[in-house]
């Protein structure tokens, strides 16, 4: 077991935070369970946005019973493309996107086409609490379906892709764009198969990526490079993600934004629980990152001041004293 243990000290030395250690040094003390229900009830998270004047694709309307599928056609008749998702659900799973419909069928980003008697039953699944947090009950929302941001249409395939931020003590402090592959369905979900783009946190570009575990250049399905992609509105993205940590009382969670073509940065979700993937697209160890915000003396009060500072502190030129120099 000595390579074990030789592996191990190896992450530690390159600030790789792993399983355990994000659980007790950051999910247990920073992130208080009686406001989980503020992140994991999608529905409760866009009130909350709409209320602070964060963006957000707007929702066209919940289904909360079986009995109101009866009216699913008639509610859903004005739509030609939408999102169907859990309220409660994760990871991306339960995530129906209809790109139209018609009385033939419903067409999903894949290019399957659905019966309406499929969708019923896909929404009855939904309501069943099948792709839900705790497998109880839950709720159908149906929304805006994004339009992906023409600067990502070369390096996506049939979907829009997300962008993670871990924000840390109401700091941003890693991203990474995540890029639909047809191994993901045209979902932006890492673990379904799309790849990871490690975004250099001062400039907004695109520096490192993996697909899966494997380190890769070019998207499988378009040919393209996945790195020195510009992300647009870098700083907006950044902000936007820093002031929800103003309203939404956890210490440690992952912002998922996207671009929308017509109405710019919104925000899909927020994860309590965000994964540690990250580190591999950015090459990067997260644990180094945060150790720099627990060692402040005092933290900027101001949500631009924050993104300035760890602009500063964690872009790929000051990647290497990883802001401790700044920090101290």
């Amino acid at each position: 077991m000595r390579w074990l243990w030789w592996m191990n000290r190896r992450l530690h030395e390159r600030g790789v935070l792993g399983l355990n250690g994000r659980g007790a040094r950051y999910m247990l003390p920073h992130n208080d369970r009686r406001y989980y229900p503020l992140v994991d009830d999608k529905a409760l998270t866009k009130k909350i946005f709409l209320e602070q004047g964060i963006p957000v694709p707007p929702l066209y309307t919940i289904f909360h019973s079986t009995g109101e599928l009866r009216e699913l056609d008639e509610r859903l008749a004005k739509y030609p493309s939408l999102v169907i998702k859990p309220a409660r659900g994760s990871g991306g799973r339960g995530v129906l996107v209809v790109m139209d419909h018609h009385p033939d069928g419903w067409v999903t980003a894949s290019g399957t086409v659905l019966s309406r008697e499929d969708v019923r039953v896909y929404v009855a699944d939904i309501l069943s609490g099948l792709y839900s947090l705790s497998g109880l009950a839950d709720k159908a929302l149906v929304e805006y379906r994004v339009e992906c941001d023409p600067v990502f249409s070369k390096v996506s395939y049939r979907g829009v892709p997300d962008i993670r931020i871990i924000v840390y003590r109401k700091y941003p402090v890693m991203a990474m764009l995540r890029l639909p592959t047809k191994r993901s369905g045209g979902r932006a979900n890492l673990h379904q198969g799309a790849l990871g783009a490690g975004i250099d946190l001062d400039r907004g570009v695109t520096v490192h990526a993996v697909h899966g575990t494997d380190p890769i250049k070019l998207h499988p399905e378009t040919g393209e490079s996945v790195i020195g992609v510009s992300v647009p509105n870098w700083e907006n993205v950044l902000l936007i993600a820093t002031r929800i940590a103003e309203f939404i009382p956890l210490g440690y969670i992952g912002v998922d934004i996207v671009l929308d073509a017509q109405h710019g940065p919104m925000v899909l979700e927020l994860n309590a629980r965000p994964g540690l993937a990250i580190q591999m697209a950015n090459a990067a160890g997260l644990q180094t990152r945060l150790d720099v915000i627990d060692r402040l003396d005092s933290r900027a009060t101001d949500p631009q001041d924050r993104v300035q500072q760890s602009r500063g502190w964690f872009g790929r030129i000051n990647s290497s004293s990883n802001g401790q120099e700044a920090a101290a």
